[in-house]
């Protein structure tokens, strides 16, 4: 559609988030899926059924504007999304992964909080209080959201951070271990050699006599 107002422009941000709230439930099963944390895969799960009450929430403020609800791809949050799915295929699971999920999760969040603002703000000078106040309902539960991942994060992140020390300690245990084994592989490969010159030696003494 062609913006030329600002009653276009509220239309087509409606459409826009429309388009990424239902996307979104078809991303958080897998985010929660791939998660490890019982606490994060919690969050995940209550801000699926948030989700899905968004979306119903959206279609009422289409039905107040008189305009039929319906969807423009989002560009962004197709991206955003992707972002999560490479997320799951390249980092292994564990608290690693989680704290990388929780970021993806968060990018998310942070993408709804500016458009559902920008979207309060136009319909508050359009005067559209009952948009106003659904809209400000769905920004609610987006800033509790993400403050929850935040405190969530919190712990996550030290355990990240003490499983790749742990992750490293290992490596150089088994680096060492591996380096005394060839010195002394090569320590005794090396006496057996002496040995054997010292002892063609000695034969070739006997010999001559």
């Amino acid at each position: 559609m062609s913006v030329k107002n600002m009653p276009d422009l509220l239309l087509d941000a409606l459409k826009d988030i429309y388009d990424a709230e239902k996307r979104i439930t078809k991303a958080l099963p897998k985010m929660k899926r791939a998660a490890e944390s019982e606490e994060l895969i919690a969050a995940f799960d209550y801000h699926l059924r948030e989700t899905e009450e968004q979306v119903k929430r959206l279609e009422r403020i289409f039905g107040e504007l008189d305009e039929t609800a319906k969807g423009k791809v989002c560009q962004a949050m197709v991206g955003l999304l992707k972002e999560g799915d490479e997320v799951m295929e390249e980092v292994d699971e564990g608290p690693v992964r989680d704290a990388a999920l929780i970021a993806a999760a968060q990018k998310v969040e942070h993408y709804e909080i500016a458009t559902y603002g920008c979207l309060r703000d136009w319909a508050r000078k359009l005067g559209h209080d009952s948009v106003v106040r659904l809209v400000q309902e769905t920004l609610d539960e987006e800033g509790a959201a993400d403050k929850r991942l935040s405190q969530i994060a919190q712990s996550l992140n030290v355990e990240a951070i003490k499983e790749g020390d742990e992750d490293e300690e290992e490596e150089e245990t088994t680096g060492s271990s591996r380096r005394m084994t060839a010195v002394a592989s090569r320590g005794g490969a090396t006496k057996r050699s002496s040995g054997s010159s010292s002892r063609g030696r000695s034969n070739g003494g006997r010999s001559k006599r």
